[in-house]
């Protein structure tokens, strides 16, 4: 494998794009479904099962590793790739988004970020240069700039100044982060829904000559519609030799919506909370175990998946457990979530690669449309 961190786009359909990302810990398939292992742990899932379900990368959240167990404890256990037993590739966010999530805790000024700790009430700072030097202790292979999330809507002048700060820290991290082999540092558009902002974000971190282009600030509470709109502006400002990832993104009409406007890269918590929380993701759409027309089903979630917990494991008793609040049931359905992730990412691939990409996203998401089987 190579020792540079590389990106090559190996095919086009439309303006989606198969390709490859590859750095010393291994190759990431583009298109690709990032799982959200917040604390180092994807919850409910063994690491060899997020491995076997098809999985490249996973996500690593600075806030919460700073917090807990403690950047330089993970740095003196061997980094997060040891502690976690995770040997491949981790990307991690830098914090910037419980700069919105966690309003309330903090206090934002130019230099950076003070933290209240959710846990323990705990005072923490997160300047651009501390968020860089977390994120090698941690030792991960993609690091992204310290920004400034903001919810959406919010006035104009009030984006505009987060995008700005945003700006200005990406280029204290791309001081910070210098020039490491292997690894890279990712810049993140923001600029919420205001087209003009989104275009001046994009061409400054452009300038920056950053490896990989994040956009953020998305799915925090604008319509879909909006979010399209904003990554048909931002894309095309994009260098097309990059990786393009689209943040905290999303359910899997996001994805297929996503990919088709030039995305190549995404993560969410959707799969793994809603495993938790009784809702499956299959072909069919999504499948609510907690219903009780399930509770007599001798049938599987879906009888065509390679992944055990739909394939194996009746519908009667993914309710029981999910009923009866049993961690299996947790387990089984986030096995599930993910395997079905995974799958719609690796038909995505392949899709592309054959130039079928906009017939095959049809057919997704019409067998989506039918809905699940009917109950029995």
């Amino acid at each position: 494998m190579t020792k540079a961190f590389t990106f090559e786009v190996l095919a086009t359909d439309g303006k989606a794009r198969r390709g490859s990302i590859t750095m010393p810990r291994g190759e990431v398939r583009t298109p690709a479904f990032m799982p959200v292992g917040t604390g180092g742990t994807v919850k409910t899932m063994y690491m060899d099962q997020v491995r076997g379900v098809g999985s490249d990368i996973i996500l690593g959240n600075t806030y919460h590793l700073m917090l807990r167990p403690g950047a330089e404890r993970v740095a003196r256990l061997g980094g997060l790739h040891e502690f976690a037993r995770w040997p491949h590739p981790i990307l991690t966010d830098s914090g910037g988004f419980q700069v919105m999530s966690l309003s309330k805790l903090r206090k934002l000024t130019e230099n950076g970020v003070t933290f209240r700790s959710h846990i323990d009430g705990a005072a923490h700072e997160m300047s651009p240069e501390r968020s860089i030097e977390i994120q090698g202790l941690l030792d991960s292979d993609i690091q992204m700039q310290l920004d400034e999330c903001t919810a959406l809507p919010a006035m104009e002048k009030e984006i505009e100044r987060a995008m700005e700060l945003s700006l200005r820290w990406a280029e204290r991290c791309k001081t910070a982060f210098g020039d490491q082999p292997g690894k890279a540092m990712f810049g993140i558009v923001q600029g919420g829904d205001i087209p003009a902002l989104r275009l001046r974000s994009a061409q400054a971190l452009k300038a920056m000559d950053l490896k990989g282009y994040a956009i953020g600030g998305l799915a925090v509470g604008e319509p879909q519609a909006v979010m399209l709109e904003m990554l048909d502006i931002t894309c095309p400002e994009l260098p097309a030799d990059r990786p393009r990832y689209l943040m905290g993104v999303g359910t899997p009409d996001d994805i297929l919506k996503s990919v088709a406007r030039g995305i190549d890269m995404f993560d969410c918590v959707m799969p793994t909370r809603a495993g938790r929380h009784g809702l499956a993701y299959t072909r069919r759409g999504k499948v609510n175990l907690r219903n009780a027309r399930h509770a007599e089903d001798p049938r599987p979630l879906d009888e065509e998946s390679d992944c055990p917990a739909a394939r194996d494991y009746s519908r009667a008793y993914l309710h029981h457990l999910v009923r009866s609040q049993e961690a299996l049931g947790a387990m089984l359905l986030t096995w599930n979530n993910l395997s079905y992730y995974q799958k719609l990412m690796q038909d995505i691939r392949a899709a592309i690669e054959a130039g079928a990409f906009e017939a095959r996203a049809a057919e997704i998401s019409e067998g989506w449309a039918r809905g699940d089987i009917p109950a029995m």
